[in-house]
């Protein structure tokens, strides 16, 4: 078969919106250029009401909401793929394939070993006109996989070529090791990213976030706190690791001291720290040799971040995934292009090094429009 067009959908952890990416291939699957984007906000009630469930996975929940909640997300994003295919004057026979995350709101590597990303692909399908590809991450898990990150395949592809590590700032942080050219790949979630950042200036100060840290900047870190955080039984965990909002969350937080500091800026500036020392560590430990850190997601857009992991890590030299070629805001989105353009030819997805499945697995359904 030939190159093609396909188009990824995304929303993270960090609920911003839904990220929509028209990407080509060429017939090798090959990278060839970003030919449009669109980002569709959630309605602020249905943000929330995602936000509660991703915070507290156990709260009760009829079967009725879990419908209607996938239902909303798939309108969601059928709407933010339908938007950009008439920005870029795309036909449903233009396009080969969207690929579709989903939304996801429960993930359990370890005991149910099982995945729930909601958002029907059914109605992407229907509206668009296009082949959808969804359900991205439970294939892998039949396997004895983590199910995520995902990613790191798709770096390969895009970034490959010389030893770096790149790194996916989203609500949960996560790296790819990349060697040179015949050496493994992997990677895993290194911990908190913008999660926490996000709910304590929320809950503080009513804002979706910390614009540039300028907030975080303003206080010095509380070392006790800190310290308290990083001895968390997961950062020591050896990859392949995975993990989510549902652990890193406020209410994690409130449970590694008695009392927080009273100056909430303090508190902010020491989870920056926090996914400033996680992630660090797990580069100094995972990818001693690593000359080059190059950021994508929303923490690539947070500049003091960005300066403290340059202060942090002296030894490479640190940018944002546009020096390598593609805007960081939608590395992810691509991601699920290529992944979709994948499946769309029987070719595996996952990459055991990274998730820690038995072998490579077709990733996805396909749902015919």
């Amino acid at each position: 078969m030939s190159g093609g067009i396909c188009v990824g959908l995304i929303s993270g952890t960090s609920l911003d919106a839904v990220d929509a990416a028209a990407c080509e291939f060429d017939a090798e699957g090959r990278w060839r250029r970003l030919l449009g984007t669109h980002s569709e906000s959630y309605p602020s009630a249905l943000r929330q009401e995602l936000l509660d469930l991703q915070r507290r996975p156990d709260t009760a929940i009829t079967l009725r909401d879990v419908t209607r909640l996938d239902a909303a997300i798939g309108d969601c994003f059928a709407q933010a793929a339908a938007r950009l295919l008439e920005q870029l004057s795309l036909r449903p026979p233009d396009v080969d394939a969207i690929g579709s995350h989903g939304q996801t709101v429960f993930h359990d590597p370890l005991t149910i070993r099982s995945s729930l990303q909601l958002g029907d692909p059914n109605r992407i399908a229907a509206r668009t006109g296009v082949r959808t590809i969804a359900d991205f991450r439970r294939a892998d898990m039949t396997h004895g996989g983590q199910g995520a990150p995902l990613m790191p395949a798709f770096h390969q592809a895009v970034f490959g070529g010389s030893p770096c590590v790149v790194a996916n700032i989203g609500g949960i942080s996560n790296i790819t090791v990349l060697g040179a050219a015949d050496a493994p790949v992997f990677g895993f979630d290194t911990g908190p990213g913008n999660a926490l950042l996000d709910d304590w200036i929320q809950r503080e100060k009513g804002l979706a976030y910390d614009r540039g840290g300028e907030w975080a900047r303003s206080a010095e870190a509380d070392r006790a706190l800190l310290a308290a955080c990083l001895r968390d039984p997961y950062l020591a965990l050896p990859p392949p690791k995975s993990t989510g909002r549902d652990y890193f969350n406020l209410d994690w937080l409130a449970r590694r001291t008695d009392a927080l500091p009273a100056d909430a800026a303090v508190i902010q500036r020491t989870l920056l720290e926090l996914t400033v020392e996680s992630l660090s560590r797990a580069i100094d430990a995972e990818a001693p040799k690593a000359r080059e850190l190059f950021v994508c997601g929303g923490g690539a857009r947070n500049g003091f971040l960005m300066e403290r992991l340059a202060q942090r890590l002296p030894r490479l030299r640190v940018a944002d995934t546009s020096a390598r070629g593609l805007d960081p805001d939608w590395v992810e989105a691509a991601g699920f292009a290529w992944l979709a353009w994948r499946t769309a030819r029987g070719r595996p997805g996952n990459l055991p090094s990274v998730t820690g499945a038995g072998r490579e697995v077709v990733l996805g359904g396909i749902y015919a429009p």
